[in-house]
C-alpha cells in the first residue's frame, strides 16, 4: 500500500515522502496514528498544504531560537565546587548543574540540550555549548569557583 508520510517514521521516511508499505502496517499503525495518510490525490494536495504551514512554522522556530542563542551568549553561571588540593575538584560539574542554575536565572534549558564534550573537572572559565531547536546552538559562559 503507498502511504505519504505526515510526520518523520524512524527507518521509513521523512514527512511528506511517498513510500510503500505492508497493508496491515498501514491500516493498524500509521493511519490510525496519524503518521500518515492513504496515497489519494486529495491527501496528496492535503499533505502539500501541511508541508507549506509546517515549513512556516519551522522557519519561525528557528528565528526565535537564533535569537534566543544570542541573549544566551550574554549569560554566564557561576557553579561553586568543594576543592582539595591543588585546586583539584571533588567530582566534576554536570550538565544538570548547569540546567538547575539557568532555571534560577529564568532560562528553562532541559539538561539534555546541554553538551559537556567532557566533564568541567578544574576551576576557571568554560564554554559549554546548548542545543537549541532545528540545529541552532548557543553557548554559555560557566565559571567554576572554589567553595
Amino acid at each position: 500500500m503507498k502511504v505519504i508520510l505526515r510526520k518523520e517514521v524512524e527507518k521509513l521516511g521523512r514527512a511528506g515522502e511517498a513510500v510503500v508499505v505492508r497493508d496491515g502496517f498501514a491500516r493498524n499503525f500509521l493511519v490510525p496514528r496519524g503518521l500518515a495518510y492513504v496515497a489519494t490525490e486529495g491527501a496528496l494536495r492535503r499533505i502539500e498544504e501541511e508541508m507549506k504551514q509546517r515549513s512556516r512554522v519551522v522557519a519561525r522556530e528557528k528565528v526565535d531560537a537564533e535569537d534566543f542563542a544570542k541573549r544566551l551568549g550574554d549569560v554566564s553561571v557561576t557553579i561553586p565546587m568543594k576543592v582539595g588540593e591543588e585546586d583539584r575538584l571533588y567530582g566534576s560539574v554536570t550538565s544538570q548543574m548547569v540546567s538547575d542554575n539557568l532555571g534560577n536565572q529564568g532560562y528553562a534549558i532541559d539538561r539534555r540540550s546541554i553538551v559537556l564534550d567532557e566533564p568541567i573537572r578544574t576551576l576557571g572559565s568554560h564554554d559549554v555549548a546548548v542545543k537549541l531547536k532545528h540545529g541552532v546552538q548557543g553557548k554559555v559562559r560557566v565559571n567554576v569557583i572554589a567553595q
